[in-house]
């Protein structure tokens, strides 16, 4: 796969939107802030969130909603690589927001659920109906791990509902073209989790003992971070270790497409035929694009 790199010098970029002008707007978690990337490589900041803006998406009031997780990683430099390290003590728990993206003024939308505050919401999808599915990260503590959780809600501000408790370290999240099945990436366990719809905003209750069905776990040491679907059905899930993007059949089977970064973060589809792919390269702080092999599947709202 030949790929190409469009910009560089981030500090941990995440959660890029492929936007209709066919500039990218990622995160940098690391530096706290939206930033746009033009075609030409050309870098400009959205706007400064605060915390740790990680994954991102238009909503149906196309502004960009953010899954910030608070501030829930101390970076530190390991053999030239940015790495996110443990929670700091200072970190009270993460936060979704909405910005504008002409303005760049920032709202706080939901930082608690059923009076519970959210940990680190890492990654965010929109349903055809307008609301969201995202993922909690957990956090780590001196004594051991918060765990996460998936969650809905809707863009109105007015309701969140937890879906799913206790998962070890959900990240990546996306949906099936026809919405029935909600997946996530499980970044500890190296495992992609299909969790199936029973209705808007809702999920059906899991397998006995386990909390959905599990599509593939990866061999060896492998993390997964988040991830994107192909219009046809495939998940391709940023993988860590081994470093790039592994693509997930719903029978279990992968195929791996390496990447220059043992971090790589993020993958999103963009252009008229939805086959280029942009991918971060976090330890790096570098952005690339590629041609993918199949057609991404088009999100649900744009801007």
């Amino acid at each position: 796969m030949d790929i190409e790199l469009v910009a560089e010098g981030f500090e941990f970029p995440e959660g890029p939107i492929a936007m209709a002008d066919g500039s990218i707007i990622l995160t940098e978690i690391a530096g706290q802030r939206l930033t746009r990337v033009t075609p030409d490589g050309k870098k400009e900041t959205v706007a400064e969130t605060g915390g740790g803006p990680n994954g991102a998406a238009i909503g149906p009031d196309g502004k960009i909603w953010v899954t910030n997780n608070g501030g829930s990683f101390q970076f530190h430099e390991v053999q030239g690589l940015l790495i996110p390290g443990p929670t700091p003590p200072s970190h009270t728990g993460g936060m979704i927001q909405k910005v504008d993206i002409k303005s760049g003024k920032v709202e706080t939308v939901y930082d608690a659920c059923e009076g519970r505050r959210l940990i680190g919401p890492n990654d965010i999808v929109f349903d055809k109906n307008g609301g969201f599915w995202f993922s909690d990260h957990g956090c780590s503590t001196p004594e051991g791990r918060k765990f996460g959780g998936v969650y809905y809600a809707t863009a109105d501000g007015k309701s969140i509902t937890r879906q799913r408790d206790g998962l070890i370290s959900p990240n990546g999240i996306g949906l099936s073209p026809d919405e029935k099945t909600v997946y996530v990436a499980d970044t500890q366990l190296g495992r992609l989790w299909g969790f199936d719809v029973s209705g808007v905003g809702q999920l059906a209750e899991g397998p006995p003992f386990q909390p959905g069905r599990v599509v593939c776990n990866l061999p060896g040491y492998q993390l997964l971070d988040s991830l994107a679907v192909e219009a046809g059905g495939k998940v391709c899930v940023a993988t860590i270790i081994n470093g790039g993007v592994t693509a997930f059949d719903e029978d279990g089977t992968t195929e791996h497409y390496p990447f220059p970064d043992i971090l790589c973060t993020n993958i999103v589809f963009g252009g008229d035929d939805m086959r280029t792919a942009w991918i971060t390269a976090s330890g790096t702080g570098k952005l690339y694009k590629a041609k993918w092999p199949r057609p991404g599947l088009k999100l649900n709202f744009n801007a």
